[in-house]
């Protein structure tokens, strides 16, 4: 295996639930006494092409444990539930303290009110958790909560919608950068990965700089792009506010002052797009922040 410049040899191990896997050269492959577990050794240099390489192998179905020769397994290892309970006092506390009460750690909740043709009133909950959980037992403690009328278990959101790109600005540009975005995310989700693009086209500085902001308190968000004709003054603050929230930001070659807070600059919107999904993708090999401040 070749070596880092610094020769220092750093390895990560990947492990990936299937049955099999051919070695590609300049890796090395073990599997545990049941031959369920693939353990991957390589360089952080080379990160990338250990995971494009199983991924390319990879045909997920949640339907099925194993499909293709793999098991899906969650990256974040998150669980998901609906709950739907009454609206009233102390429910969702006794919600929380179940799943506390059995070693589940809430990462991300959901709450809708339903109201219903009679008086009564329910809300629906979704709850993503964590932790080495007995599944059966968390259900059926929540089964037995006073209020509580129905327990649903799903597939996390972040294992369906995967991670989000959001194009915010002017509808015409707006559609041209989620054509690359879409066009890149297919690309990658057929290999396996999941990539969203979330878009809304506004105008105003005022709704621009609250929408921006807004994109910090959205769940997994990875990249924003802003495509227009022109931004600045409260939205150029806005940008400064993602920023420091640690989501990069891309935008567009337009007038205004955006362009001088953004983490890149790209004139053409489909290629603006493109970028967005190399980089929040785990199998390319784009980085923004190799090429921060740059303008193409």
């Amino acid at each position: 295996m070749p070596r880092l410049p610094d020769g220092i040899e750093k390895k990560i191990q990947y492990t990936w639930h299937f049955n099999f896997c051919s070695s590609p050269d300049g890796f090395n492959f073990s599997s545990d006494p049941a031959g369920h577990n693939v353990f991957i050794s390589y360089l952080t240099d080379h990160k990338k092409k250990a995971v494009s390489f199983c991924r390319s192998h990879l045909f997920w179905d949640l339907d099925k444990d194993y499909a293709g020769g793999f098991k899906r397994v969650s990256e974040e290892n998150l669980k998901a539930v609906c709950i739907y309970a009454r609206n009233q006092k102390g429910v969702l506390k006794d919600i929380a303290g179940t799943f506390a009460d059995n070693n589940a750690n809430i990462v991300m909740i959901h709450l809708e009110t339903i109201h219903g043709r009679s008086e009564d009133v329910f809300d629906e909950l979704y709850i993503e958790y964590e932790g080495d959980v007995h599944q059966e037992n968390l259900v059926n403690s929540l089964h037995r909560l006073t209020g509580v009328r129905d327990v649903i278990e799903h597939v996390s959101f972040s294992d369906i919608y995967g991670k989000r790109v959001i194009i915010i600005g002017g509808g015409a540009q707006v559609a041209q950068v989620a054509m690359g975005a879409v066009n890149e995310a297919d690309r990658h989700n057929i290999r396996g990965e999941r990539i969203s693009v979330d878009t809304i086209p506004l105008v105003g500085e005022r709704t621009l700089s609250q929408a921006i902001d807004a994109v910090n308190r959205l769940p997994r968000v990875e990249i924003l792009v802003l495509a227009g004709s022109i931004m600045g003054g409260e939205v150029s603050r806005a940008v400064d506010r993602v920023k420091e929230a640690g989501i990069p930001v891309i935008a567009l070659n337009m007038a205004g002052s955006v362009a001088s807070h953004a983490d890149l600059v790209v004139t053409d919107p489909i290629q603006a797009g493109v970028f967005a999904v190399m980089h929040v993708s785990s199998i390319a090999v784009f980085d923004i922040y190799r090429v921060r401040g740059k303008k193409f």
